[in-house]
């Protein structure tokens, strides 16, 4: 005789539910934090091992970084203060660390080279590539277009960037890139893509619009540290777990 289990309908629900916290929005406060001028405490931080792949590579550049459970703290080094890194920066099985970092190392007068897994290393780079060459830095991988991918930035020059597909990456790395160009870096979509980047960089304080699918980053840095709190901010950020708010409340 098999055992049966009886479940009454219920009247309603209670409690409280930790939300776990976004991979894409905690990439993208680490790297931003690791170039403001201040320090920035993430809470809920997402604990997936692609987003520690961008904790490792940001440490590798010389960023300090503690970590208590999914709360991160990183010390910021400035738009200028990255180290050369002594070794290969690996991203393990992370697209995003790739292709969102090389548009803050385009702006670094020093070889970096991004490495990672298997899998990594059979995915495209070349539609970060491209729009990177624009800005002036120097990018080699495998066939062009496979890890290793190696970068060499440093001085750049604003561009106007139409996306040829919808990619919330490829815009990220241009805009990044554009925190190192002098002028106006403009992003035009064709199609709108998550804009996780662009509220995080209007969060530490970098100039930044957005207009009729025109994404226009001037040429002030990312200055501002700040405090992600573990509420989520469910207009911001579509409801998920990791939220970012300014020292500076309204």
């Amino acid at each position: 005789m098999s055992d049966r289990l009886k479940i009454a309908p219920a009247v309603r629900l209670r409690g409280v539910a930790s939300v776990p916290g976004d991979k894409s929005i905690s990439h993208r406060l680490a790297m931003i934090g690791a170039i403001a001028e201040d320090r920035t405490t993430i809470q809920n931080f997402a604990e997936s091992a692609d987003c520690l792949s961008t904790l490792d590579c940001l440490g590798r550049l010389g960023v300090p970084i503690q970590r208590d459970g999914n709360t991160v703290t990183i010390e910021g080094r400035g738009l200028a203060g990255l180290r050369k890194s002594a070794h290969e920066l690996d991203a393990g099985n992370s697209g995003t660390t790739v292709r969102l970092m090389s548009g803050i190392m385009a702006g670094f007068p020093f070889e970096s080279i991004f490495i990672g897994d298997e899998s990594l290393s059979r995915r495209p780079m070349k539609r970060i590539m491209e729009p990177l060459r624009r800005f002036g830095a120097t990018l080699e991988a495998r066939d062009d277009n496979y890890l290793p991918l190696k970068i060499r930035g440093g001085s750049l020059s604003p561009v106007s960037f139409t996306m040829p597909i919808a990619s919330a990456q490829v815009k990220s790395a241009v805009l990044l890139a554009g925190l190192h160009a002098g002028g106006i870096t403009k992003v035009n979509e064709p199609v709108a893509t998550r804009n996780h980047t662009e509220i995080a960089l209007a969060e530490f304080g970098a100039g930044i619009s957005t207009k009729n699918g025109t994404n226009r980053r001037r040429p002030a840095a990312a200055r501002k540290g700040v405090s992600c709190p573990g509420r989520s901010l469910v207009s911001r950020f579509s409801g998920r777990g990791c939220a970012v708010r300014s020292e500076f409340e309204d």
